[in-house]
């Protein structure tokens, strides 16, 4: 069974601290938090405590809860990172069920039916092309790429 607890140290070390780099499209951004999905957040004093409040109530799913610790911890970092639903999708393709990015009884059962080790492996790599093709599309993001592809493979 899986813990919101646990899954927040992975995300805490790759997100870090408060950045403004402007070539993210993200800007200003915390914890992982962005000025652009949270204009009206003060992001340079937002506190530790708020963003985990804000992975609990936009990131996380409780039903997450019911999967091997390292597949929602990994659920998680892609959620924050790169959207809950385009999380999701990556997880459902991963797992065989289709990839609609709604998490629900399907998609829980077929990764209960699979190898964590080897689902994660899946997950890892689905991931990585995910970014790889964000670069494709949008080339300004190639100084990004180096960094999605170390945490798409933890």
């Amino acid at each position: 069974m899986a813990s919101f607890k646990l899954a927040i140290p992975r995300v805490l070390n790759n997100e870090g601290g408060y950045v403004n780099n402007p070539a993210d499209p993200g800007g200003e951004t915390k914890f992982g938090i962005s000025k652009r999905q949270y204009p009206d957040l003060d992001i340079k004093n937002l506190t530790l405590e708020s963003a985990m409040e804000i992975y609990r109530r936009d990131y996380w799913d409780e039903a997450w809860e019911a999967l091997p610790q390292d597949v929602a911890t990994k659920l998680l970092d892609m959620a924050v990172n790169m959207g809950r639903e385009t999380a999701v999708k990556i997880v459902q393709q991963a797992a065989g069920v289709t990839a609609d990015g709604k998490f629900g009884v399907a998609t829980i059962s077929a990764i209960m039916g699979k190898n964590p080790a080897r689902l994660l492996n899946e997950i890892r790599a689905r991931a990585a092309v995910h970014y790889a093709k964000l670069v494709q599309s949008n080339p300004k993001l190639e100084g990004f790429l180096l960094g999605w592809m170390r945490r798409a493979v933890q």
